[in-house]
């Protein structure tokens, strides 16, 4: 008994272009959702009212920001929530002249991982700095920052509804 490879007939291209097979076209309406899961999206949420969140680990005492739900020093599940304050530190940053579309920039972006005052060293949120210029000497690792926040009404649970961190005056770190 010989077994076929491809069973069936094979269409020629003909066969499309004189109609003898059915053919369609279809533009799928496809929608979709996304679950940021608990942490993120309990740190979202509380970014639309204004405030930033963390979690803590009652074992190791940490304040984890972004909030996640287990501890990955001690593998414990986080046990609450804290709010932490809008302020920090630049713990590292950049000066960038690519966009996040691979698109030249006139006009640099200053991207840095803050750590937010009230979470543990080390832990913080990359986004951009503003109200400076993008200039490695008035930038500085330890320089305090403070989040400007969109207005409440343009707020949409995103990280971006904090627009950037400026420098504080109170001085640097």
């Amino acid at each position: 008994m010989q077994i076929e490879k491809f069973p069936g007939v094979m269409l020629r291209e003909a066969d499309v272009e004189q109609g003898r097979v059915l053919t369609t076209q279809w533009q799928p309406n496809l929608k979709y959702g996304w679950d940021a899961g608990i942490a993120i999206g309990r740190f979202l949420s509380e970014l639309k009212q204004g405030r930033i969140v963390g979690t803590k680990c009652h074992k190791c005492h940490r304040i984890a920001v972004p909030p996640r739900i287990f501890c990955e020093w001690c593998f414990k599940p986080f046990d609450g929530w804290v709010y932490l304050k809008d302020t920090g530190v630049v713990n590292t940053f950049s000066i960038s002249y690519i966009a996040w579309d691979a698109s030249r920039l006139e006009v640099p972006s200053i991207p840095a991982v803050i750590e937010i005052d009230g979470a543990s060293h080390g832990m913080g949120i990359l986004h951009l700095l503003g109200e400076i210029e993008p200039d490695p000497a008035k930038i500085n690792i330890g320089m305090r920052v403070k989040a400007v926040w969109k207005p409440p009404q343009e707020r949409e649970g995103a990280i971006t509804d904090i627009k950037y961190f400026k420098p504080l005056e109170e001085g640097r770190r």
